[in-house]
């Protein structure tokens, strides 16, 4: 008897645990790898170590969609739902953003993003597959938190003259 109580009492601490865990994970903050170096330099600068950059995702941002130029956000791929892709925000509803490589401009439609990759060689990102519906992002990227010696804050960046605000 004295086994199975243990056994018992263990099982409910461990599925507490694993409920907490998973709310918070699910309605505040979450860890996300980046892969590849589409976001480099800002993350995996070096293509010499094996190491990705893990970074903290912040999920209060999604109560309101309230994001800025600059932001790094994780949001599923519009082509493939499955997939996740971490990319700087360029443009948000209503501005005008040039497109890369090219002389055209596209206003960012009502309930969508402009996103790209800070190294432009290796980014599938807005100029690719066109603006993403906010409802498609799952967070903010806030921190570096792997590997150690990375260590910090997310920089906010824009490119210069590529969006406008008319």
């Amino acid at each position: 008897m004295g086994t199975q109580n243990i056994l018992w009492n263990y099982s409910k601490k461990i599925f507490t645990c694993g409920l907490i865990g998973l709310t918070i994970s699910d309605r505040y903050a979450s860890l996300a790898a980046v892969r590849g170096a589409s976001m480099s330099p800002a993350f995996n600068p070096s293509t010499s170590t094996l190491l990705d950059d893990y970074v903290l995702v912040e999920k209060l941002c999604l109560s309101t969609y309230k994001f800025s130029h600059g932001d790094v956000v994780v949001f599923s791929s519009p082509q493939n739902h499955k997939e996740r892709h971490i990319k700087r925000i360029i443009g948000l509803p209503g501005d005008w953003v040039g497109i890369r490589h090219s002389s055209d401009v596209f206003r960012v439609p009502q309930g969508h993003c402009w996103v790209e990759g800070d190294n432009p060689a290796s980014s599938m990102d807005s100029n690719t597959f066109g603006p993403v519906p906010l409802g498609l992002v799952q967070g903010r990227v806030t921190h570096i938190v792997w590997p150690p010696q990375r260590l910090g804050a997310v920089e906010k960046r824009v490119p210069e003259g590529r969006v406008s605000s008319l």
